[in-house]
């Protein structure tokens, strides 16, 4: 079980470095259909479902892809909030960033991401300081 663990986590990490790579070279997002963006190559609400997949590298995926949106990706905010509170450090860590790019636009998250201050993972913990600054405008001490 514990060679599993790193090997599940070094996946996720490798996931997270190829789709911030492809979003920096890619444009954040273009009008599709009605309201709905495009983002990487997909509408926003497939990414929006993506987020509540079962599997943590469908989320942490879809989490990177509506970060890379910036303010467009705002309509994701409700399922990136929900998944501050998934049993995956990487799932809450992409929810946390995901939610700082999306910026003033995701102000209802600032509850949720203050109490990720406390999260058990500091890498979670750090990221939801710094989108609190990027939503608010404020430093969380």
């Amino acid at each position: 079980m514990t060679f599993i663990q790193p090997s599940i986590t070094a996946l996720l990490v490798l996931a997270a470095v190829t789709t911030a790579s492809a979003s920096a070279q890619a444009p954040t997002a273009k009008k599709g259909k009605g309201n709905d963006p495009i983002v990487q190559d997909r509408p926003l609400s497939a990414w929006i479902a993506d987020l509540g997949a079962l599997a943590p590298y469908t989320r942490v995926s879809a989490a990177y892809a509506v970060g890379s949106a910036g303010p467009a990706g705002k309509a994701a905010v409700p399922a990136l909030i929900e998944n501050l509170s998934n049993e995956n450090g990487a799932v809450r860590y992409s929810s946390t960033l995901a939610l700082g790019e999306i910026g003033p636009d995701a102000a209802a998250a600032v509850p949720a991401l203050q109490k990720a201050l406390d999260d058990r993972n500091d890498d979670v913990s750090q990221m939801a300081k710094k989108s609190i600054k990027l939503i608010t405008g404020e430093s969380v001490e």
